[in-house]
């Protein structure tokens, strides 16, 4: 576990990697539509792709809510820089982690660790987003217990999938559908029977960030591949899902902090009507109510990365409590922003143009907002 004086180091240590080495870069980056892979092995060195997994894998040992810091730090420079470590490290090393076996975790999780090896989470379907029940992909196994398993189907927006070494794939395995019959493998890349093709439209958001279109033509992964029970890959999604929102909400509050910045700045630098704009009392409302978000935001994502490092049972409420909130709260100074600053605001040129387009992502994937409300409202009715 990590103590005050460590959260503190580490995350001084994340906002000099983002103002030095991500601020300078991220606009061409995001017209460019990629980002270098130098990058990558830049925040292994610093420890942030090890930065929640255990020093006996090569992991930097830290807790949640120190890593949070380091996530929130990125988001409020670069969201597809941030957006690449919550899948590389909060989707598939954590995952690994936590259901992998001592064989599997010995062999991936040091070259996760490092960058060796980037990682993918191969969940989204065209027909299966937030209802992972959906997902149509197979993997049939041949030869009896024990025997390889053959994966065919088709993935889409997957994060990384067109540069990953490593890759979480989450099939149907029956008996039974929908959440019943699915199991997760880990395939290493390149493999036969796996086919990466770039998406066929430009995203809103998150351009410097690979995403990709994956196709699984009779790829053959054998059965020490699978991670956990075959069954099982439900809860092992869903508890992957929990880390990855906890990097979205401490995410958002970066970027709505960013946001915050910028206006204050602007306020009071621009002079309309003889006097600044920030001494105008409709301008210092919406600056006050964004202060007022950022905050409740971090507070809110603080006690979901207290509620994951103590393990308690409702960790899923919290960190869906926190992708929601802190996402609404970025989305609406994204959106004060833009207004506040205007025609400076409106073009590529600025980082909250950036900012704006960025959060409609944050609150789509990982399960949309939408989903975060039932599962809130279900973790406190209870079922039928």
């Amino acid at each position: 576990m990590s103590g005050p004086r460590d959260r503190d180091e580490v995350r001084a240590r994340a906002a000099r990697f983002a103002d030095d080495e991500l601020a300078p870069h991220v606009g061409d980056w995001d017209r460019a539509g990629a980002m270098p892979r130098s990058i990558v092995t830049r925040m292994g060195e610093l420890g942030f792709l090890a930065g929640p997994l255990p020093a006996a894998h090569g992991g930097s040992g830290w807790d949640n809510s120190t890593f949070v810091g380091v996530y929130e730090e990125l988001g409020r420079v670069c969201a597809s820089v941030r957006g690449f470590l919550a899948v590389h490290t909060g989707l598939v090393s954590q995952c690994l982690d936590d259901h992998g076996t001592p064989e599997q975790k010995r062999a991936w999780l040091p070259r996760l660790a490092s960058g060796a090896a980037i990682g993918c989470y191969a969940l989204t379907e065209e027909g299966a987003g937030s209802d992972v029940g959906a997902i149509a992909t197979r993997a049939a196994q041949r030869g009896g217990a024990g025997g390889d398993w053959v994966l065919s189907g088709s993935k889409t927006w997957i994060t990384n999938g067109g540069i990953a070494e490593l890759a979480l794939v989450f099939a149907h395995t029956g008996p039974g559908e929908g959440r019943k019959g699915l199991s997760c493998f880990v395939v290493e890349l390149p493999a036969p029977g796996w086919t990466a093709r770039p998406l066929a439209v430009h995203p809103l958001g998150h351009r410097a960030a690979d995403h990709a279109t994956i196709a699984l033509d009779g790829l053959v992964v054998p059965d020490r591949h699978r991670v956990g029970p075959a069954g099982g890959g439900h809860a092992i999604a869903m508890s992957g899902l929990d880390h990855g929102r906890l990097g979205v909400a401490a995410g958002a509050v970066g970027l709505a902090r960013a946001c915050l910045d910028e206006v204050v700045r602007f306020a009071r630098e621009r002079r309309q009507f003889g006097q600044r704009i920030g001494d105008f009392q409709m301008v210092q409302a919406d600056i006050a109510d964004i202060a007022a978000d950022v905050a409740a935001a971090g507070a809110l994502v603080a006690q979901a990365a207290a509620a994951a490092d103590a393990q308690q049972g409702d960790v899923t409420r919290w960190t869906s409590m926190a992708k929601l909130f802190a996402t609404e709260a970025a989305q609406r100074a994204a959106d004060k922003a833009v207004l506040l600053l205007g025609s400076r605001g409106y073009g590529d040129g600025h980082p909250v143009e950036r900012h704006y387009r960025d959060i409609a992502g944050l609150r789509i994937y990982e399960g949309t907002n939408h989903i975060q409300r039932l599962i809130i409202a279900r973790q406190l009715l209870g079922r039928p």
